[in-house]
């Protein structure tokens, strides 16, 4: 999978994302990460890529010829349109299923803003998707759009050493991760559940499965709406909301 970063700050997104397993999945080959410098297509000496708002306001606003080429540079390089993601607190909020959705493209151009945003007209002709990370103003989009490299890449096949542990974690189901315990079995007076020391593969997996439960219950409440629970979950849920009450 290919990201190409439209971006003011090339080194903030490559000294990120080119570290830890992203870093490891890019040496591999199977990730790439390019940061393409938007102030490159700048058309002054200065390589100033911003202007002030027509209508007054307040702060700047980055000029669409710019951001434009930069994106022309990619798109002409791939012989194609890819999908490109504008990163902006307007868009619809990143999810584990939107990512699990972008893991299965082949190129993506996430386009990061800056100062008071980009000029309408360039977003209206290269932007196919608005994309939020959270309720919340940031000074750029270059941490977004790390975060959304960071969750998509670790959807591609082999980017993780165990690939199960994409699918088996938070949000799947909708329902938040279990608790994990390590060596030694007792810390601080706490110890390991003994169903972890058991062997017993079916009741670990019973255990994990009604943690997850409980823990989205208590901690995410509203994903419970969205996950698929039986019969027979749903009555224990019940059982522990009235020990919980009852506490």
């Amino acid at each position: 999978m290919n990201f190409h970063i439209l971006t003011l700050f090339p080194e903030m997104v490559l000294n990120g994302l080119n570290t830890s397993i992203i870093g490891r999945a890019v040496n591999a080959g199977l990730l790439s990460v390019e940061a393409v410098n938007i102030r490159d297509y700048a058309f002054n000496k200065h390589q100033s890529v911003d202007d002030y708002p027509y209508g007054g306001g307040a702060g700047m606003l980055m000029q669409a010829e710019p951001v434009y080429l930069a994106y022309e540079s990619v798109a002409e390089k791939l012989e194609r349109k890819p999908r490109v993601i504008y990163l902006s607190p307007q868009g619809d909020v990143f999810s584990q299923k939107m990512a699990e959705e972008l893991a299965q493209e082949e190129e993506l151009i996430l386009l990061c803003g800056h100062y008071e945003g980009i000029d309408e007209r360039v977003l209206e002709e290269i932007v196919t998707d608005y994309v939020s990370i959270g309720d919340y103003v940031l000074t750029g989009g270059e941490l977004p759009a790390m975060v959304m490299v960071d969750a998509i890449s670790r959807l591609v096949p082999g980017v993780l050493h165990n690939d199960v542990s994409a699918e088996f974690e938070s949000f799947q189901d909708n329902l938040l991760e279990y608790p994990q315990y390590s060596r030694p079995e007792e810390w601080h007076g706490k110890k390991v559940p003994p169903v972890l020391l058991s062997g017993h593969h079916a009741n670990i997996e019973k255990w994990r499965r009604e943690q997850s439960i409980l823990r989205t219950y208590e901690r995410r409440p509203d994903l419970l709406e969205k996950s698929s629970l039986t019969e027979k979950e749903k009555k224990w849920l019940d059982e522990m909301k009235k020990e919980l009450e009852n506490k």
